[in-house]
């Protein structure tokens, strides 16, 4: 087999895991709760800026993902509990409020670590031989730990007591808090987790990519694109609409460049909006 198409296969879905693993925490706020959190790549650059201050202070890279999580969850329960709560069922002023925390985010992180651009050194360095093409170790390393972390979520949303409650919250918030379960806590919980994934996969991605506080503008982009569409409610349409989105843009990028391939997916996105928005996978 070709080394050039096998390399372009690679690109496509490393696009499409990674893309995947990003969207994930905006389809758990955006698609449980009915929150669209504009802040939400702000939480991807906090993560990454978790693995910088790691290897700062000459700590282990492993310890980035526990400190990115918990950065995000100190960050998140307050947002939550005094910012988003009060607005769940007024969605256009969630949507302003986000998007005022992600300019604050942003200026604070500017604060403490300046505008420029930082690098994260690989933790697994080398390439990797797969039919004749030589692929990043690393970025192989990255592709199976979001693979694992996205099917073992989805299975503990299925299987366990929590993932029926919140199901249950969704689905008729009025009645799961008749017969006894604490919307409020479970709704609280759910965001926050959903930043912490965040964080998670900017800690995974910082090693790879241009770390600086405007990063997650294009982070959050991407997740909405892939969620209008994917379609919000399940995970079929989370990874419907991030082999889309990821595999047109990783395909366009190759053959022309990152400028057409990141309008070619703006302009899907709106085509989407205007003749399907419920996406390809409605709930």
């Amino acid at each position: 087999m070709d080394a050039v198409l096998v390399a372009h296969g690679l690109n496509i879905s490393f696009e499409i895991v990674v893309l995947a693993l990003v969207s994930l925490g905006l389809a758990i706020t955006l698609g449980l709760l009915g929150v669209l959190n504009l802040a939400h790549g702000e939480f991807v650059m906090i993560g990454a800026f978790s693995a910088f201050f790691v290897q700062t202070q000459g700590w282990p890279f492993l310890t980035a993902i526990p400190v990115a999580m918990l950065a995000c969850a100190m960050i998140g329960w307050p947002v939550e509990r005094y910012l988003i709560r009060p607005l769940y069922a007024r969605p256009f002023d969630a949507i302003l409020a986000t998007w005022g925390l992600s300019l604050l985010l942003r200026e604070v992180v500017e604060f403490f670590f300046g505008r420029g651009f930082n690098s994260v050194a690989q933790p697994v360095t080398g390439t990797v031989s797969i039919l004749g093409a030589d692929y990043p170790a690393y970025q192989l390393v990255v592709m199976g730990v979001a693979v694992v972390l996205i099917g073992a979520i989805v299975l503990w949303f299925l299987r366990s007591l929590t993932g029926r409650r919140i199901r249950a919250m969704v689905d008729n918030p009025d009645l799961a808090r008749s017969v006894g379960i604490p919307t409020d806590k479970l709704a609280s919980r759910t965001f926050v987790s959903g930043l912490c994934l965040a964080g998670l996969s900017g800690a995974l991605l910082a090693p790879i990519v241009a770390v600086h506080p405007g990063m997650g503008i294009d982070y959050v982009l991407k997740s909405f694109f892939v969620l209008v569409v994917g379609g919000l409610g399940n995970i079929l349409g989370l990874v419907v609409g991030s082999g889309v989105i990821g595999g047109a843009e990783a395909a366009v990028s190759a053959y022309l460049d990152r400028t057409a391939g990141y309008s070619f997916v703006l302009v899907l996105s709106l085509l989407f909006l205007w003749r399907r928005p419920n996406g390809l996978v409605a709930r």
